[in-house]
């Protein structure tokens, strides 16, 4: 049983969802604006939120990086237009999902079951190998830990960002798609796309690169994807 955050001003939407939140075996918590939404995190402490964009007092994005700031607890944005710019928007601040308006209350919980298992296999070290711990020139990745240093500074990244910056850089060299990097870090049954690597390497550059680190950097290979490049 765990606690589940639907954080939307619209009842109809949150009334259906908690219907089937509750089959799933877990317990809703509803919020209809964004303070509230922060209010009932605090409170409860939830193991996923569904996190609408467009909310009263504060939207989702607000909420989201206030969540990031303390958290790396699974967020799957709804948003009801289902523009770019915003699944992009909320992508770069940290969700690990999003959903359009309308949609099927079956698709919302397979997202959900799909977030909470990647985080139960991180949470339990499955799927990791054996040696959790990479040490390469001044870069130190513990994945015990979900921690990753620069020489001795700490960088601050959330879960996913730690997780691509583990995959690349346990195969130097090596590039990987993205749809390698969707399957590897999101599973098979992501419903997402592209850019959702995209993305997720665009924030994670920015935050080691505010660090010098020379000997190694993140790559582009234009058309195909990314690689952990060592000189």
């Amino acid at each position: 049983m765990a606690y589940i955050l639907i954080a939307d001003d619209n009842a109809d939407i949150t009334d259906v969802l908690s219907v089937y939140i509750k089959k799933e075996g877990h317990d809703p918590v509803i919020a209809a604006d964004g303070i509230e939404a922060m209010e009932r995190f605090r409170e409860y402490n939830p193991s996923c939120v569904l996190l609408d964009v467009m909310m009263p007092r504060e939207d989702g994005y607000e909420v989201l990086r206030k969540i990031r700031a303390c958290s790396n607890v699974p967020v799957i944005m709804i948003t009801a237009r289902g523009e770019d710019f915003e699944r992009i928007m909320g992508l770069d601040i940290g969700a690990d999902d999003y959903i359009v308006k309308p949609f099927s209350p079956s698709e919302v919980m397979a997202r959900v079951r799909a977030v909470m298992r990647r985080m139960n296999m991180a949470e339990t070290g499955q799927g990791q190998n054996s040696d959790n711990k990479l040490v390469i020139k001044d870069l130190t990745i513990n994945m015990d830990e979900y921690s990753l240093y620069i020489g001795k500074e700490k960088i601050n990244l959330t879960k996913k960002e730690i997780e691509t910056m583990w995959t690349l850089a346990k195969n130097p060299n090596k590039v990987f798609t993205r749809d390698n990097l969707l399957d590897s870090l999101w599973g098979y049954d992501y419903y997402g796309d592209s850019r959702t690597v995209d993305s997720h390497i665009k924030r994670l550059r920015a935050k080691i690169d505010a660090v010098e680190h020379p000997g190694w950097k993140i790559t582009t290979k234009w058309g195909v994807g990314y690689k952990f490049e060592v000189e």
